[in-house]
């Protein structure tokens, strides 16, 4: 396998540095194998540490070197430290204890009281797999966890997911009511929504535990520990179950970025030192999230997070994560005010290579434990190899999420009118990507659904939403909003090189901005739901742009894999672009005001017929295109013209060679 920097001559310059960062996560890798065994084996640590129930009593093992004693203590105990349940050290930094039937039942709740030098606190286990919190005091305990075994339906499942489309979701604001809504509430009625609209792929946020709900669950305390809000491990094994069942891979937003700082529920100085798994000092503290920053050169950090990639794979049966921040993992200042102008931003020192030693070493755990496993770096940097193979001296993950769309549609919409809209700038920002890689584009997540940001739908419409999405209403802003909404998803999943992501609720134009409980706006849910009536009911104008969305999908996944956008034509003063991907002809009119009559695109040789266009009346358009219409094309001089009705503001996919569809 060609080095990356073969596939991209520009990487030449930097190969010596390319080559020491891959053999330094090859050396790593040997030392894991002569120190502990296989990969595999060091990565499998969960089935060690933490709680487990055995035939005549529970046994736990932590790993935390630095502590003198370790009690455990519960209800049994009155919460207080007895002799009895007083931990064992063993040679290696490890501590054990066996705790009788008779003594910790399942669903009782439990803790262990660290003893160190100059100090003691009450701390979770670090591979603690069940962590609930108590709804009057707020405190979070360990709870032992020994429920029936799920019986799982899907040994036969095998991801068919190229391309993605990735449907993100958060469980706790999935439900209609205010509220935390739950698994069996997502399995009944989100899932059946995400396998109708056409999506392949579920993302699903804010599964590891997190103690501050409104953080996402981007400040993760227990990483082996399903979130109890939305109900228990085995609920969630139904859902992935289900959703496999019904031919959908299902991965995780999984943080391995930072940890959050909180010492009595958290990992952070959980033997009484700043640096079991982090960095020591003002390193070991992230400067814009407040959490603590892993030390990945250390072989217990590794064990700890690699153990952590192959448990949600091993235990769940998640298909694959999505890397959080993985770009404040690459650089020593986290990439923060940082821009990535020229290659030699990322080669000049300020790049921590344990952690891409790490990132490889996780992609290898993952990708052997699970060959079809789904791998996303959410990377905004734009590092050379972070989507390549590690053969060829790539980090190895199968696909980069392509942040840069987003940004750019929320400038162009924020700053450019629209009669000036680039269109020749717009088809290069949305399809640019590295050689060497496959990249999700999406036109919004649910960044920018959050309080303090916009959905696009809302960027386009505003206040105008409350009043005239009936569909009796005439307003021109509900035009403009409806129009532009279509178009935008349109190109963006057309020009994307690996798959499309759209969040929850933004596939019909959620109308409102996404606000967790806090302080501020009264502990109150009403932001932390999705109205799914909305895009039910007939009077209202969000059923079209859902039935956009089916449609789109749809045709999407005729798509031969791998295929390429290429552009044939576009051209500025007219605001018009046309591209090919596969057979498929997509042609794109932006200008507000202008239609175009037997407008000449360039196009190859042949028949073609308008497959659907965001023009149709039953997508809320204006009918103006003759649907049942065949084009073809004309010799003129060196190559060939398709002659096409352009409607301003609208775009259409046209199918070469087709035979006209009969509606």
């Amino acid at each position: 396998m060609d080095p990356i920097y073969v596939t991209d001559p520009w990487l030449k310059p930097y190969a010596s540095t390319i080559d020491r960062r891959h053999a330094q996560a090859m050396g790593k890798l040997e030392e894991i194998k002569e120190m502990y065994g296989p990969l595999q084996d060091f990565a499998s640590a969960y089935k060690y540490y933490g709680l487990h129930c055995e035939k005549d009593s529970w046994i736990l093992r932590e790993y935390a070197p630095h502590a003198t004693e370790i009690y455990v203590i519960g209800e049994f105990s009155s919460w207080k430290e007895n002799d009895a349940y007083k931990m064992t050290r063993l040679d290696d930094g490890s501590w054990e204890i066996h705790i009788p039937h008779t003594v910790l039942n399942h669903g009782d709740k439990y803790k262990m009281s660290v003893h160190w030098d100059g100090g003691q606190g009450e701390r979770l286990p670090s591979f603690v797999n069940r962590v609930i919190q108590d709804p009057t005091t707020l405190v979070f305990d360990a709870q032992a966890w020994n429920e029936k075994p799920y019986k799982w339906h899907d040994k036969d499942f095998v991801p068919s997911t190229r391309p993605l489309l990735i449907y993100e979701a958060h469980i706790g604001m999935s439900g209609e009511k205010e509220g935390i809504a739950s698994f069996d509430d997502f399995r009944k009625n989100v899932l059946p929504h995400v396998i109708e609209t056409g999506y392949n792929v579920l993302q699903l946020m804010a599964i590891q535990e997190h103690p501050y709900y409104g953080s996402f669950g981007y400040h993760v305390s227990n990483f082996f520990a399903v979130s109890s809000r939305f109900g228990t491990p085995n609920e969630l094994k139904r859902l992935i179950d289900e959703a496999h069942q019904a031919g959908i891979a299902v991965i995780m937003d999984i943080v391995h970025s930072h940890a959050v700082k909180n010492e009595n529920e958290g990992i952070s100085r959980l033997d009484g030192t700043t640096d079991l798994y982090f960095h020591f000092g003002n390193r070991g503290n992230h400067p814009a999230w407040d959490s603590r920053c892993f030390n990945y050169g250390k072989n217990e950090t590794l064990r700890f997070l690699l153990s952590n990639c192959r448990y949600w794979l091993d235990e769940y049966h998640f298909d694959g994560y999505r890397f959080d921040g993985v770009t404040s993992m690459l650089y020593y200042d986290h990439g923060l005010g940082k821009d990535f102008t020229c290659y030699d931003d990322y080669f000049n020192g300020g790049e921590d290579d344990d952690a891409i030693t790490y990132l490889t070493l996780a992609n290898m755990v993952i990708h052997e434990f699970k060959p079809d496993a789904i791998t996303i770096a959410e990377e905004m940097s734009g590092f050379p190899g972070i989507a390549g193979e590690v053969d060829a001296g790539g980090v190895g993950f199968n696909f980069r999420l392509s942040m840069g769309v987003p940004d750019y549609w929320i400038k162009l919409i924020k700053e450019v009118p629209d009669e000036k809209w680039p269109v020749g700038k717009m088809f290069y920002e949305l399809q640019a990507h590295r050689p060497e890689e496959l990249t999700i584009n999406y036109a919004e997540s649910h960044d920018q659904a959050l309080v303090g940001d916009k959905t696009i739908i809302f960027r386009l419409m505003d206040k105008e939403m409350y009043t005239d999405m009936n569909v009796d209403s005439q307003n021109l802003i509900i035009d403009r909003g409806m129009a532009l909404h279509k178009m935008i998803r349109l190109i963006t999943l057309f020009t994307s090189s690996g798959g499309y992501l759209t969040f929850m609720g933004n596939e019909f134009g959620h109308p409102e901005w996404i606000d967790f409980p806090r302080e501020g706006n009264g502990w109150s849910y009403k932001y932390a739901r999705r109205q799914w009536n909305l895009a039910k009911a007939d009077y209202l104008r969000y059923h079209f742009l859902l039935d956009f969305e089916k449609e789109m999908l749809e045709v999407f996944k005729k798509v031969p894999v791998p295929s390429w956008p290429y552009r044939l034509y576009d051209y500025d003063p007219t605001q018009v672009v046309a591209f090919m991907r596969g057979e498929y002809l997509l042609v794109f009119n932006f200008s507000p005001n202008n239609s175009y009559t037997d407008y000449g695109i360039p196009a190859p040789k042949g028949r073609y017929s308008i497959v659907f266009s965001t023009d149709e009346g039953r997508f809320n358009g204006f009918d103006r295109n003759d649907m049942f219409f065949v084009f073809y094309t004309q010799p003129e001089g060196d190559h060939h013209t398709l002659h096409l009705y352009l409607p301003s503001r609208s775009a259409m996919v046209l199918l070469r060679r087709d035979i006209v569809r009969i509606r």
